[in-house]
């Protein structure tokens, strides 16, 4: 995609309007390509990247901008750009002090920079990862979540199996191969147009990342049982949990948002499963989760929180959260948790999971639960998975991280009634 200077303009513009952080820079983003229907699909790849490029690197590109010339968005503008489309597509359209000021920025080496710089998270997020990884290590932590996520797909076994998505996605021209970890897992290169194809029209994959998909593993439901997904959302988790069923026993998908719900409908149409029933709740306390208390087998909750194990996806998470707000969600997440602890029977499990990758959502919140429920017991999240025959051993919680595991960050606790 050849470059210009309308396009490096509409950039300028976008940024700025997401670096107010009023809202997801996704969301931000979709609004201002509706409102700029000429722009093409190329166009728009260009733009969509070089903002987030800004978001991923901010600290480290305002650093960098400090006494550049022109306006303070429209240094990282140039240096975002700079990042993905390169410096030479750039040159016809700067000005002379700007061609001089790259030209600078472009031998600086970055292993020069402070490390807090380079490390382009929020001063709070360093020193809560401090307290758990040595110095190198959450350097490369933070190096991992600066680049974008690979592209997972879940194979849906009520459709197909592995080796017939792998393919019948060659057959198409698209390069991929099984997930490291995941047992139904296929990871794509680049980023072709996935609903175009046949096997996605057909229900024989859903995009989910390989994170998402081992939480499902350690669920490990079993057919014909009674399941609740506590926070489905859009239905991804769901939807996996409903095919390792075998679309038997009954799945229950519990959501707050009518929205997110209603966002299921045409993927559950899609996946061929019969055992999924989506129901709209006003909060954790509602009546209708109070009729199935002590009936199920096994309840997901995949609680609201910070989302900062999705920084390679979400970078302006970074930018947006703060340490007042995880003060607030996490009674918020303990108080979900225990809700949904009631409807678990004896024998059952409870499965908490979050994407964050912070200790006060994640063992901070399971501790609590736990010393006010003596009923419940951890069960280790290895010994879980190797039941499955899934070579991972995170320890007794499964705690997946980008640098280690290529996935997004998430945490899972696996807990048992045992009376």
């Amino acid at each position: 995609m050849k470059l210009h200077g309308f396009l490096i303009g509409q950039t300028e513009t976008l940024l700025a309007e997401i670096l107010k952080f009023e809202g997801p820079a996704d969301a931000t983003t979709s609004r201002f390509f509706r409102a700029h229907p000429k722009l093409g699909h190329g166009e728009r790849g260009v733009i969509a990247e070089a903002v987030f490029a800004v978001l991923r690197r901010r600290m480290e590109f305002a650093h960098l901008a400090e006494g550049g010339v022109g306006s303070p968005t429209r240094r990282l503008t140039l240096l975002g750009l700079m990042q993905t489309a390169g410096r030479g597509a750039l040159k016809p359209f700067l000005s002379e002090g700007e061609a001089q000021w790259l030209e600078h920025v472009a031998k600086i080496d970055p292993a020069s920079l402070p490390l807090r710089i380079r490390m382009n998270l929020p001063d709070w997020v360093q020193q809560a990862l401090a307290q758990r990884f040595e110095p190198d290590e959450l350097a490369r932590l933070a190096a991992a979540l600066i680049y974008p996520a690979p592209l997972d797909l879940r194979t849906n076994v009520i459709k197909t199996d592995r080796d017939g998505l792998l393919a019948a996605l060659r057959s198409a021209g698209i390069d991929a191969a099984p997930t490291p970890f995941a047992p139904l897992g296929v990871r794509v290169d680049g980023k072709p147009a996935l609903t175009k194809l046949d096997a996605f029209q057909h229900g024989g994959f859903e995009v989910q990342d390989e994170g998402s998909q081992l939480l499902c593993s350690l669920v490990a439901p079993k057919r014909g049982e009674m399941i609740v997904d506590f926070c489905a959302g859009a239905g991804g988790k769901t939807l996996a949990l409903g095919a390792a069923m075998r679309s038997t026993g009954r799945l229950y998908a519990f959501d707050i948002s009518d929205k997110r719900l209603a966002k299921l409908k045409p993927r559950l149409a899609r996946s061929g499963l019969s055992n999924v029933n989506p129901v709209l709740i006003d909060s954790e306390h509602d009546a209708k989760i109070k009729r199935l208390a002590g009936k199920i087998d096994r309840v997901l909750v995949d609680a609201p929180c910070s989302g900062l194990g999705t920084l390679r996806r979400n970078p302006d998470l970074k930018w947006r959260q703060s340490q007042d707000a995880i003060g607030e969600l996490t009674p918020k997440q303990l108080s979900i948790l225990t809700s949904a602890a009631r409807l678990v029977k004896k024998g059952g499990r409870l499965v908490y999971a979050t994407c964050s990758i912070l200790d006060a959502e994640n063992e901070g919140v399971v501790a609590q639960f736990l010393a006010a429920h003596p009923g419940f017991a951890l069960v280790p999240a290895r010994d879980v998975l190797a039941e499955q025959r899934i070579e991972l051993d995170t320890g007794d919680y499964l705690s997946l991280w980008p640098h280690r595991h290529a996935t997004d960050g998430f945490f899972a606790a696996v807990l048992e009634r045992r009376e």
